[in-house]
């Protein structure tokens, strides 16, 4: 019995032990009958050859060999990916009768397996890719694909080539990744403009491998407008897109060539097993590491902490709230594998539980097999590497915090221990840590409209570039704007009382200044009335330019007059937010405290504000949160002239309670210090003024764009289809 166990032990170890030296054996140059010039060539030397002719300035070959780098590198993946799925089955009768063969064969069928497998792959891999092709590349060709820098050759080659349309693709593609890069961001910027360049050419073309992010944001979208049947099915299927992620990063772990393990120094020469078990370590760190790759965005530097767990928490409640106890449940007994012990969860599976009665046979579902699987695999791995760590010497860092601690050798625990308290200091620092607005803004310059006050400012406020103004508009000036929006309706264009794109308990309407000059035209509203609209644009830049001390020039990025209604009969055990909360430019993550500045979030957006026309409805507040977007910070209530202004970045996440009674209309503003970005209706609404021979009440055009150029704005030379397309999306995505 006793050799029966030792048996089985050194079977177990040795099993991991073959699996690694299977990377050695499959990556040994071999032949192949195919012909030499079909197969796949490394796509390292393709892109070095790429960029060398880009400098060459051969613009065409340069382009043709940067595509090639790039689909040889898709191509490679997918190759490997196949020949592992070919290969799966070979000596695996071999691998059976190591359960079954007396004495000490064992070993010799484990090295059949062994033999087959790599003959399977060597044949499998080499009849699709040159023996180069198959090399392991430099960490410096891993970081340029990684960070997409291919296609920043791209861009510019296409551009010299003419071919815009593909230009604009690469440039697209480039900046999901790098979203800081203002050069690309300018670029895109300027191909949105150029004639032959459409929207369908700004589509990322690694989304193949980013789907699972697509999923995430779409999941968390459907919660922010409490669509809970959707948000259950894109959580769901985010969390098997994570999984195949997952897995298939795993497979190139296994696949891919490794180089064998040097000597630990001068006076230890490893043996066999020495350096077979130093390779199966390094297969299984890999294999570990893809928790982190596949938890990393593009162009992140860090991965997002608990990233599958976080997806089924978000899952089970979604699936609570849809009506779906018993998936729930299955959820939540899933997400329990990575906690076992969390309270929250436990009180929450108890909920569950009383919500089905007596459906014991729903009471009794056992977690996703898919999950089970994950955990099970995940901790066998573990187990070996912190074994490594401890008696071979072997560095590991382990990617989740949800590692149980009887995983680690007692040796080990110390340290363990001090690792993990020390990564909770550090993530309680950050929540501790207080926003620096690098906004350029500094509030508590001088007001300069007489009668305006100074209601509440960033003390009062409880944060960074905040402040609410009163007496900014007459009782008068917040009937005129009400009546220009009751008017608007009854002429049945411009206001629309749609529900609204955040709530299904309210109907949205909205009116811009280019809209109310037009319905003035055609006599539906009042001329001065519409006036009244565009100069309060003007009106509220001036103040809020003069109180954060605006380093440059500033301008009206966009005007929008908004009316948010409940609908009567329908506020019955609401709990959601009439706008939930986000920031103004940049996409919040409230899991992480992150706020990524990139499309599709208003990224040009600098200042914010909203001016309130009246106060008789319930509810209906402006309330500031921290980036957890749970902390209120500070609320303000809604009245006649009462502006509130703030820097629109990652310092102010804010929101908007739910209007359960009557009608709230507001002027919502946006400004940006980018001339780029000036609204153009407003300058298209006082062109039509006069050509019709009114006067405009000029603005001081040098002091607001802090320059005596005549420069014409780039926007203004785009087609105006394009220009009414993209007004639209700026409507229906992100009113105050």
């Amino acid at each position: 019995m006793a050799q029966l166990c030792d048996r089985f032990t050194v079977y177990v170890a040795f099993h991991f032990v073959i699996l690694a030296l299977l990377n050695v054996t499959a990556a040994i140059p071999g032949g192949g009958s195919a012909n030499a010039l079909s197969l796949l060539q490394p796509y390292d030397f393709l892109y070095y050859s790429g960029v060398r002719a880009y400098f060459g300035e051969e613009w065409g070959k340069a382009a043709e060999l940067l595509e090639k780098s790039i689909g040889t590198k898709e191509s490679l993946l997918s190759v490997r990916r196949q020949c592992h799925d070919d290969c799966v089955a070979a000596g695996r009768e071999a691998l059976y009768k190591l359960d079954s063969e007396e004495g000490s064969l064992w070993d010799l069928w484990a090295l059949e397996w062994v033999q087959q497998r790599a003959e399977c792959l060597r044949f499998c891999v080499g009849r699709s890719i040159t023996p180069a092709g198959q090399l392991p590349v430099s960490s410096d060709i891993e970081y340029e694909f990684s960070s997409r820098n291919p296609y920043n050759y791209l861009q510019v080659t296409y551009y010299k080539l003419k071919k815009l349309q593909k230009a604009a693709s690469a440039a697209h593609t480039y900046f999901v990744a790098n979203p800081s890069h203002l050069e690309m961001r300018n670029n895109i910027e300027k191909y949105r403009t150029m004639k032959g360049v459409t929207e369908e050419a700004f589509q990322d073309r690694e989304i193949e491998n980013e789907k699972h992010w697509v999923l995430y944001d779409a999941a968390v979208q459907h919660e922010a407008s409490s669509d809970w049947l959707q948000a259950a099915e894109k959580w769901k299927a985010c969390v098997n897109e994570t999984l195949r992620q997952t897995d298939e990063c795993r497979v190139q772990c296994e696949v891919a060539s490794q180089p064998l393990p040097e000597d630990r120094g001068e006076n230890s020469v490893d043996g066999m097993f020495e350096k077979a078990a130093a390779l199966s370590l390094s297969l299984l760190s890999c294999r570990q590491s893809c928790v982190t790759q596949v938890a990393t965005r593009p162009g992140r530097i860090s991965a997002q902490e608990d990233y599958l767990p976080t997806q089924l928490e978000h899952l089970h409640i979604a699936q609570f709230k849809a009506g779906d106890i018993s998936g729930a449940v299955q959820t939540l007994r899933s997400l329990l594998l990575f906690y076992p012990s969390d309270k929250d969860s436990l009180d929450n599976l108890q909920l569950y539980y009383d919500t089905l009665g007596g459906d014991t046979d729903s009471q009794g579902t056992q977690p996703a097999q898919a999950i089970v699987r994950y955990i099970s695999r995940s901790l066998q791995e573990k187990k070996l590497l912190y074994f490594g760590m401890e008696n071979l010497d072997f560095s590991f860092t382990d990617p989740d915090f949800w590692t149980p601690e009887d995983i680690v050798p007692e040796s080990l625990k110390e340290m363990w221990r001090a690792e993990k308290e020390k990564m909770n200091e550090k993530i309680k620092e950050g929540e501790q840590q207080e926003e620096v607005d690098d906004s350029g803004f500094f509030a508590g310059g001088r007001v300069s409209q007489a009668g305006v006050t100074i209601t509440m400012d960033d003390r009062a406020l409880n944060g960074t570039n905040r402040v609410v103004l009163d007496r900014v508009m007459t009782g008068k000036e917040c009937d005129r704007i009400l009546e220009l929006a009751k008017a608007a309706a009854s002429a049945g264009d411009g206001y629309r009382g749609r529900r609204s794109p955040h709530t299904p308990h309210e109907t949205f309407e909205g009116l811009t200044v280019l809209r109310a000059v037009k319905l003035a035209q055609d006599g539906l509203v009042n001329q001065s009335d519409a006036r009244l609209l565009h100069e309060l644009g003007e009106r509220v830049r001036v103040l809020l330019s003069s109180y954060f001390r605006s380093p440059s020039g500033l301008f009206v990025s966009f005007t929008h007059l908004v009316c948010r209604s409940a609908i009567a009969g329908d506020q019955e055990g609401r709990l959601d937010l009439s706008h939930p909360v986000h920031v103004d430019n940049c996409l919040l993550e409230p899991e992480t405290k992150q706020c990524w500045r990139e499309p599709p979030a208003f990224i040009h957006r600098d200042l914010s504000a909203i001016l309130y026309l009246n106060d008789n409805f319930d509810g209906g507040e402006l309330f500031f949160t921290k980036k957890d977007a749970k902390t209120v910070t500070a609320q303000v209530k809604p009245s006649c002239g009462r502006l509130v202004g703030f820097s629109s970045g990652p310092v102010n996440p804010h929101g908007v309670t739910a209007v359960t009674n009557g009608r709230r209309c507001s002027l919502a503003l946006w400004f940006t210090k980018e001339k780029l970005y000036k609204d153009m209706e407003r300058e298209e609404a006082e062109a039509l003024w006069a050509a019709d021979g009114q006067s405009v009440v000029k603005k001081d055009k040098e002091e607001a764009e802090g320059s005596t150029t005549n420069t014409r704005n780039a926007r203004s030379q785009a087609p105006k289809e394009r220009g009414r397309v993209r007004g639209r999306m700026t409507r229906g995505k992100d009113e105050l």
